[in-house]
């Protein structure tokens, strides 16, 4: 996986770009089940050591020392959906919100329209104007939302995905890729707040569940 910028910024420490995470997502309209299961155990084991590890980990030490590993919903592929993706070329870039002062300039990308949990949903894509200028994030897509399962079993501020620009008009969506801002864990860090015209008003029950230091 590369690092996700997700504008996650250490503000102790300045400013970066790079992503936290980007977990490759097939372009195929077919895959199976089995290499589905098999891409998101692979996103939550190396989620986990990245969280072990102390030069990648947005943990205090004092957490990250007994840290064991992340807590995930089961894997479950019907939050795996296939959406139908429209671009929007004429979209003007605003600036999103974050955790601290400090503003994310971003353009919406496109509009994904899914089926999920037997409703129809929209969500906004995201571009960031500031990776556009690195090109090994020329493809880089920001899907951030929010659901109702938020303040209880997951994060209260929502969750983040990381997807690349589809090659045609669908696009995979894999909420079993969904983590939380690295804000979730710190309070260094500036993380985008989920416009909350991405609102899914179902249950996402996939994903990085919300952070419990052990003890807590």
């Amino acid at each position: 996986m590369k690092f996700y910028y997700l504008v996650i910024i250490l503000i102790f420490f300045g400013c970066s770009n790079k992503k936290k995470y980007h977990s490759s997502v097939k372009t195929e309209i077919e895959v199976s089940k089995s290499d589905a299961l098999q891409d998101v155990l692979k996103f939550q084991d190396e989620l986990d050591k990245e969280f072990k590890h102390p030069d990648t980990s947005p943990l205090p030490d004092r957490y990250r020392k007994d840290f064991e590993g992340l807590n995930f919903f089961k894997p479950d592929t019907n939050y795996r959906v296939m959406a139908k993706f429209v671009a929007t070329p004429e979209a003007l870039p605003f600036m999103m919100s974050t955790t601290t002062d400090r503003q994310s300039e971003e353009v919406v990308y496109g509009i994904a329209y899914f089926s999920l949990n037997g409703s129809d949903h929209e969500l906004e894509v995201y571009q960031s104007r500031e990776l556009l200028l690195e090109e090994e994030y020329d493809d880089y897509l920001f899907l951030p939302f929010l659901d109702i399962t938020n303040g209880e079993e997951t994060y209260a501020g929502g969750r983040y995905i990381d997807l690349t620009i589809p090659k045609d008009n669908s696009i995979i969506i894999d909420f079993n890729m969904a983590y939380n801002p690295y804000c979730a864990y710190n309070k260094k860090f500036s993380c985008p707040i989920v416009p909350k015209v991405n609102h899914l008003n179902t249950e996402i029950k996939a994903g990085v569940k919300a952070f419990k230091p052990e003890g807590k």
